[in-house]
Parts: C-alpha cells; sequence; structure tokens
C-alpha cells in the first residue's frame, strides 16, 4: 500500500526517473505473468503511446491490443494501423446497442454509476449511500460530509432517459476479459480520485485485485506525457490525438 505523499513525491521526480521507475514495473509484470500473457492495452491515444513506447524500449515484442468501439476518430484508427504489432478488439455490441439496453453514461463513470444505483433505491424504496451522495448527506467515518458527496447532479435523478456507466464495461472491459491476459495501461492518478485511490490500495501493479491489472505511468503527470512526445516524436512523422 502506498500514501498520498508518496505518490506526491513520486510526481515530483525528473522525467528520466519515471521513464526508468515505470520500465521497473513493467518489468516485474511480465516477470510474473510471462511476456506471451501480457499486453499493452492500446487505445492510440498520447498516454498509451508514450506507454507503449516505454514498454518496447525493454521488450520490442510485446503486443500490443486496441479496442476497435466504432467511436474512435479515423485519424486514431490510422495510426493504430500504422503502429506496428498491434492486435485489434471489437466489442460483441455496438454504442446504439448498448445505450438502448443501459443507458447513456453522463459526465463520467462514477456519476453515472452512482445515478444508476440511485434510481434503483428509488424504485425499492431503500434510502441508499448513493441517494444520500446525490442528496449531499453521506457522512465519512469521522462524522463529517462525506468528500464523496455529489449533490450537483441530483438533477440528474429525473434526467428523461437511462443512464448508466456499462457503455465502458460492455464496449473496452469485456472484450479485454475475455483474453485472459494480464493488461498494462497508461493511466495515471491524476486524472481521476478513484485512479488516486486504487494506487493507495495497489500501486502501480495491481497483482492483488480481482482483476491483476498494471499502471506503470500511475504518477506521471499530463506534462510529463507531454514532454515524452516532444522530446521522443518530435523528429518522427505521426498523428498522437492530444
Amino acid at each position: 500500500m502506498g500514501s498520498y505523499e508518496e505518490l506526491k513525491m513520486l510526481q515530483k521526480l525528473p522525467l528520466e526517473v519515471k521513464i526508468k521507475k515505470s520500465q521497473q514495473r513493467i518489468r516485474e509484470w511480465v516477470n510474473h505473468f510471462g511476456l506471451k500473457n501480457t499486453y499493452i492495452s492500446f487505445s492510440g491515444g498520447k498516454d498509451s503511446t508514450v506507454l507503449l513506447d516505454v514498454a518496447r524500449r525493454i521488450y520490442p515484442d510485446i503486443t500490443a491490443i486496441f479496442c476497435n468501439t466504432g467511436l474512435e476518430y479515423p485519424e486514431i484508427v490510422s495510426f493504430v494501423k500504422r503502429t506496428e504489432n498491434v492486435d485489434v478488439l471489437r466489442p460483441d455490441k455496438n454504442f446504439k446497442e448498448i445505450i438502448t439496453k443501459f443507458g447513456y453514461p453522463v459526465i463520467s463513470k462514477e456519476v453515472s454509476n452512482i445515478v444508476c444505483e440511485a434510481r434503483k433505491g428509488m424504485l425499492t424504496g431503500k434510502y441508499t449511500y448513493r441517494i444520500q451522495k446525490l442528496e449531499g448527506t453521506l457522512l465519512d467515518k469521522q462524522g463529517n460530509s462525506s468528500r464523496y458527496n455529489c449533490p450537483q447532479w441530483k438533477f440528474l435523478l429525473r434526467a428523461p432517459f437511462r443512464i448508466s456507466d456499462k457503455c465502458c464495461q460492455e464496449m473496452k472491459k469485456k472484450p479485454f476479459k475475455k483474453l485472459k491476459k494480464a493488461g498494462i495501461i497508461g493511466t495515471m492518478t491524476e486524472e481521476s480520485r478513484l485512479r488516486k485511490e486504487n494506487w493507495i490500495r495497489f500501486g502501480c501493479n495491481a497483482f492483488e485485485a480481482k482483476h491483476p491489472l498494471s499502471s506503470p505511468l500511475s504518477f506521471w503527470t499530463n506534462q510529463d506525457i507531454l514532454t515524452y512526445l516532444l522530446t521522443i516524436f518530435q523528429f518522427r512523422t505521426c498523428t498522437v490525438i492530444l
């Protein structure tokens, strides 16, 4: 387990040191699962492009996998096609089928989940903690207002359409789970509270998670990503969606 203080310290390290630390996390992952049983989750965006380059500097033959949901920009698909050793997955259902069955993802996955589950609680007459979050009444263990409260989104309970966080689960996570391999992703803790909490709990390599996942760039910042791209790719002809 880590701490917020440790994470802040790592985020302040020079980029050269971060690269070495990330490569060490990748080595630990590959040593644990084996190169044939690991892959880089490659979206074609800037973060996963950096991750793939960092990983292939130590494992040139590591496989990258791109999930084509049908919602990607044409430039992304074109860039992925120009990248070597990339396998392509597709979800079982398209976006229209997903939102028809489950509902629209709005604001964020976290907010969509809270609204969706709170609506279920309202139908059953149960005053769930998700309803408390939306009403701003949830308390933490010290009896103070919970930092997870989000009353600004309470109005979504009355939105005239279905809301769900199942879109990402069905279109991206489920296809990757079918691989039964250990994935490496390019997410960073500064992007969301949930990712920060996961790092505090598991670190970069979540060996003990229900679904093991490696995020070796967790302690990087968006500025690190941009600096890496400028330094590494400034003399290359490629399209990276920022």
